[in-house]
């Protein structure tokens, strides 16, 4: 029977009843008094030599409060990045300023060069259309190769190269790769493209900036899945404000999907000009601006090979990628093509050796930073895709192949300096095939060839790394920050708990499923438990959300403060009863001494705690709240196996997604209905970008994929009803409560599957010149490929 509360409860997101309601409060919704408006002044030109900005008529037109430039920002520190990677020779990267306002030149189209304060946004917009920009154009550095080649124009002339870094790993295993693959029975090689991708969240950026003159303390209102990274990076390292003068507010997010991680020069702006103007100042994003300013996602190029010996066993994996950097460094963006991506070429596969090669590339473009997956979809298509081919190749069956070289036992340490905790590749590829009806294929490509389509089958695997960490581990490799992650309990004298998180939700869940988890701990109703969370003044310092992180980091701080609650609250029990403590037992809300019928309620304990007339002062101090910072021992690593059918037109190319299923191993689940919810999400992106996302610049750096009319987002009807099960699960080892992450499996596992199932189709219809497309498979790319 499925249960009806707690832990493995599918309870309905308590957090839905205001957002459907219309009483969610977001950024935009925060309007201060005396507030003004700022319209950014942004490059129309890729690159550029910036030689003068004239404000003068600008500044003079009705409502404005005040203009700035780059010059305003002289002596302010640039917003900064926080990871550095050190490249294959041992030197750090290359790491150029990133002014908040644009400093002697303009790196793509979209960067900021002037900013208009108003009284209102028209205002304020018809200010910065008046300012006159006088640019020297520069010859635009679009394609990694070109940008890297001799005598190209550099984005930044402080730099040696465009190159930001070329990272090898591991280093030491380079030589014995090459051996392998010089001994190979067969090696198969592919070249690929992971597509550039807007994130393109349901709620745009917006900032919002206070000033406290009598207090000289700032406020920052912002969309952001990380308040307290904010906080630290602004206030230390771009503004020079003490943290504790630094307030900074995350309320409800409509959706990140990674880009609200970042740190960006709109929030330092804001922030800065409230202080200058002694007045609030807001920004909100158009969606056009979305598009040039919310930093983007994946663009790779890759040449990945596989070598096999004589019995189809892998033998070793190498890699070359070009990783796109865009113009400036955001938050994380070096650790995304590195230690989220080459860590990850293991797969669910027991390859013996493995070399990854990375070169980071600066380029006139919008930064490039983590998008849903972050390295792990990048790591997961070029691995399964090449595995797919090889199948061919061979002869085999994908499937069989795949099932051949699964790691079976663990732990399993990597030769990618990861260690797996636990797994069953060979369970969760049982249950999808139990899940998609493999043997009845055959008669449905038959229906299909009946109506004029081809029908194809599209199978892979994934595996994911969540919760990165620990932050000693992740400091040696680079990270500027640590990775853990806090929570505070609070018991209320009436019993109510309220839990203070440093982890952050914008669509997550969380207020439904972290109230389980506590509630489960005590056996207390949910809805005595309140989750706050994204307010820098009321919770204990956190790393916020992402990479999958938040139960299996955040929800595992919550159980060890909660577990130091139940041990107090165990010792005031125990004197209400004259009873031992080791003797007392907490079930359903109620602590008894264990082989007697005496008990106390748990709201008479947590009474007794604020009213301590029955217990020892000297023993036990009064009230009942407790912190605890979670740092964890591993990654987490789910994992799953994914199948795809398609129908594609002959004709036209067009490529339709008849089923699709996924059979993920997340361990213990919280909240299925929730985790479905994730999947689901996950899955609908992952084809977005397999079928029809992509972001396109022409050779000046022009994005030609600029609004809805260009960037094409899956519809509903683009999508099929999907079959998802979570049932083989191994639990983790190394986390209170055997969570791995589920967020961003879907992303991951889902574009391998979609083109496997596309090339499967038409090498089936005798189309075997086709061994792989670029995603995404708009009907012009099947359509061209067919023909060739």
């Amino acid at each position: 029977m499925p249960k009806d509360s707690g832990i493995g409860a599918s309870s309905k997101r308590r957090e839905d009843v205001r957002f459907l309601t219309g009483q969610g409060r977001y950024t935009d919704d925060i309007n201060l008094h005396g507030q003004a408006y700022v319209h950014f002044l942004r490059s129309d030109v890729a690159h550029g030599v910036l030689k003068n900005v004239d404000t003068s008529e600008a500044a003079a037109m009705p409502g404005v409060v005040r203009i700035f430039t780059g010059a305003d920002f002289e002596g302010v520190g640039g917003v900064p990045c926080g990871w550095q990677v050190t490249d294959r020779h041992g030197q750090p990267m290359q790491e150029p300023a990133h002014p908040i306002l644009a400093q002697g030149k303009v790196r793509y189209v979209g960067d900021a060069i002037a900013a208009v304060v108003a009284e209102t946004p028209q205002q304020a917009r018809d200010a910065a259309e008046a300012i006159v920009v006088d640019i020297d154009e520069l010859p635009a550095v679009i394609d990694m190769k070109a940008a890297l080649a001799d005598g190209a124009t550099k984005v930044h002339d402080d730099l040696t190269s465009n190159l930001c870094y070329d990272w090898g790993f591991v280093e030491e295993n380079k030589g014995a790769v090459d051996e392998a693959f010089a001994n190979a029975a067969h090696v198969t090689t592919l070249e690929l493209v992971n597509n550039r991708l807007s994130p393109n969240p349901m709620e745009p950026r917006v900032a919002v900036g206070d000033y406290a003159t009598g207090t000289d303390e700032s406020t920052l209102y912002t969309t952001s899945q990380n308040p307290h990274v904010i906080r630290l990076l602004m206030g230390a390292f771009v503004l020079g404000i003490p943290e504790h003068k630094l307030r900074v507010v995350a309320p409800d997010v409509g959706g990140g999907f990674g880009s609200k991680i970042f740190h960006y020069v709109e929030e330092a702006f804001v922030t800065f000009a409230a202080k200058q103007c002694r007045r609030p100042v807001k920004w909100t994003s158009s969606r056009s601006e979305a598009f040039i300013t919310d930093a983007h996602g994946r663009d790779h190029v890759t040449k990945i090979e596989l070598a096999l010996d004589a019995d189809n066993n892998f033998a070793a994996i190498r890699t070359e990628t070009y990783a796109n950097m865009g113009a400036y460094l955001s938050t994380f963006a070096p650790s995304v093509p590195t230690w989220l991506h080459g860590t990850l070429m293991a797969g669910n596969y027991k390859t013996p050796l493995i070399y990854v090669n990375v070169k980071a590339v600066f380029t006139n473009t919008v930064p490039v930073d983590a998008y849903r997956g972050a390295g792990r979809p990048e790591a997961t298509f070029q691995l399964e895709r090449v595995i797919d081919k090889a199948a061919r190749e061979l002869g085999v069956d994908p499937i069989e192949l795949r099932r051949q070289n699964f790691v079976k036992e663990f732990p399993y340490a990597t030769p990618v300096a990861v260690e797996y905790d636990t797994g069953d590749y060979e369970g969760t590829m049982t249950k999808l095939l139990d899940m998609i009806d493999r043997d009845g294929f055959e008669a449905r490509r038959a229906k299909s060839a009946e109506n004029g389509k081809l029908r194809g089958l599209g199978v892979n695997c994934y595996i994911e790394a969540c919760g990165i960490a620990p932050s000693a581990l992740v400091g040696q490799l680079g990270a500027r920050a640590g990775l853990y992650e806090s929570a505070t309990v609070r018991v209320n004298a009436t019993g109510g708990l309220v839990v203070m998180t440093g982890s952050h939700s914008h669509g997550q869940g969380h207020e439904t499923s972290f109230a389980q988890v506590v509630a489960d701990m005590i056996g207390l109703d949910e809805n005595m438990v309140e989750i706050v969370h994204g307010d820098t003044a009321n919770t204990p310092m956190g790393m916020g959300t992402y990479g999958s992180r938040s139960l299996a980091v955040g929800g595992s701080a919550m159980v060890r403060a909660t577990e130091k609650i139940i041990a107090k609250a165990k010792k005031i029990a125990a004197h209400l009863m004259e009873a031992s403590e080791g003797d007392i037992e907490l079930k359903d809300g109620q602590f008894s001494v264990a082989g007697t019928d005496k008990s106390v309620a748990w709201g008479d304990v947590t009474l007794a705690a604020y009213v301590p007339h029955n217990y020892p002062l000297d023993e036990i101090e009064p009230g009942l709240e407790e912190t605890a910072f979670y740092d964890p021992n591993n990654f987490t690593y789910p994992a799953g196996a994914y199948a795809c059918e398609v129908e594609v037109d002959p004709d036209t190319g067009k490529v339709t997604i008849c089923s699709f299923a996924a059979a993920d191993d997340f361990g213990n689940v919280v909240n299925p209905m929730i985790v479905e919810g994730q999947v689901h999400g996950g899955l609908a992106q992952g084809i977005g970008q397999a079928l029809l996302e992509n972001v396109s610049y022409d050779e000046n750096g022009q994005l030609l994929s600029a609004s809805y009319m260009d960037y094409c987002m899956p519809r509903a009807d683009d999508l099929p009803f999907y079959k998802v099960d979570h049932s083989s699960a191994t639990p983790c080892t190394h986390n209170p409560l055997g969570v791995k992450g589920c967020g961003e499996a879907g992303a991951i596992g889902s574009p391998p599957s979609v083109v496997n199932a596309v090339v499967d189709a038409l090498q089936r219809a005798g189309h075997t010149h086709v061994t792989h497309i670029d995603m995404p498979l708009t009907p012009s790319r099947v359509w061209a490929a067919m023909q060739n």
